[in-house]
């Protein structure tokens, strides 16, 4: 959703604010400002699920393997197994020689799935939604890639999906990171087979190997006015299968003005994804009211749906610091991770 006051387009200069007025040209914050290391630099994501991968890394991974932590004891297989793996406790105890099993240290991969649908284009402060998710993104890959795991990235418009190859290393990602800002702007009202529902599910098949998968959208769905928690979004199905599976983040990209509107007379309010348009009084308190207790019941659809897929939620606004909101969240997720994410039955942690 946008909002429009009735008056001459903006000047080029006005950055991310001339989004309210006319679709931004290009990105709306400059990729050496996207995560400032400093305040990030004494915080890890806590990795909860044992990973599957080729890797070596800083993650245990599921398949026993030539790694450092110690698995379960099994009986010595003579002219198969090393004598220096020989668990002599155990070996005493049973008097039968035992090995003892390590489980590989093995790379993390994470995906990021960006939402870059018509209403992602819009910002009032100083920063697009878009770009927004992308400092989100780059936040994330930055912290990943301190502990050597590979990242790769899906790009959603509404008529395609782009896959960006996960890679490890600082260069890699600033690759992505640049290609995400790069990507042209979609255009109002552009229609095609994908929304954010498809989005997740492409996630969810196309990359089979477990690991962390992020979604960045403000998880908004064309036609879709529903308000009430207890009717499941669309893509509320497809993201909880992608966490069987995996630990899912959905990091939800707001503006201020979608949540909080401001007295500034009338304003036209359109939707960029459909032909919806209202002229709104926002003089009228009673008028704003209403719309503040629709958003209100909107976001709370969207994070009550969340909870139920079990995905991890931050919501992050435009007119906040959003590494300081990050930094918070990953603080609170280290201690809550464990419960957010247990693994699927049969699969021991």
């Amino acid at each position: 959703m946008s909002v429009q006051p009735g008056f001459a387009p903006p000047p080029e200069d006005l950055g991310a604010v001339g989004s309210v007025l006319a679709e931004p040209k290009s990105a709306t914050i400059p990729l050496h400002k996207l995560a400032p290391e400093a305040a990030l630099r004494r915080l890890e994501l806590t990795i909860v699920r044992r990973l599957e991968g080729f890797l070596h890394g800083d993650h245990q991974g599921l398949l026993p393997g030539p790694g450092s932590e110690a698995n379960d004891a099994r009986a010595y297989v003579p002219g198969q197994d090393d004598v220096r793996k020989i668990d002599w406790a155990v070996t005493a105890r049973t008097t039968v020689p035992h090995v003892r099993d390590t489980i590989a240290d093995r790379e993390l991969e994470i995906w990021a799935l960006l939402d870059v649908t018509p209403s992602m284009n819009w910002g009032t402060e100083g920063v697009t939604k878009r770009d927004l998710g992308i400092a989100a993104i780059a936040t994330i890959g930055f912290l990943s890639q301190k502990m050597g795991d590979r990242f790769g990235g899906l790009i959603m418009r509404p008529d395609e999906i782009k896959r960006l190859p996960a890679q490890s290393g600082r260069t890699a990602l600033y690759g992505l990171l640049r290609r995400m800002l790069t990507e042209p702007i979609v255009s109002d009202h552009t229609t095609g087979p994908y929304t954010l529902a498809a989005g997740v599910q492409r996630l969810a098949r196309a990359e089979r190997r477990r690991g962390m998968r992020v979604v960045v959208s403000d998880f908004l769905t064309p036609g879709d006015f529903e308000l009430d928690a207890n009717v499941a979004p669309e893509w509320e199905r497809p993201m909880r299968e992608l966490a069987v599976r995996n630990q899912v983040l959905a990091v939800e990209v707001v503006d201020r003005h979608e949540v909080e509107f401001a007295d500034v007379g009338e304003l036209l309010i359109r939707d960029p994804e459909t032909d919806f348009e209202r002229y709104v009084n926002t003089s009228d308190e009673a008028a704003r009211e209403r719309m503040d207790a629709a958003t209100a019941a909107q976001r709370e659809r969207v994070r009550v749906a969340l909870r139920r897929a079990g995905a991890a939620h931050i919501q992050l606004r435009t007119d906040r610091d959003w590494v300081h909101d990050i930094a918070r969240f990953v603080l609170a997720y280290r201690r809550t991770a464990g419960m957010l994410h247990q693994p699927p039955a049969g699969v021991t942690k």
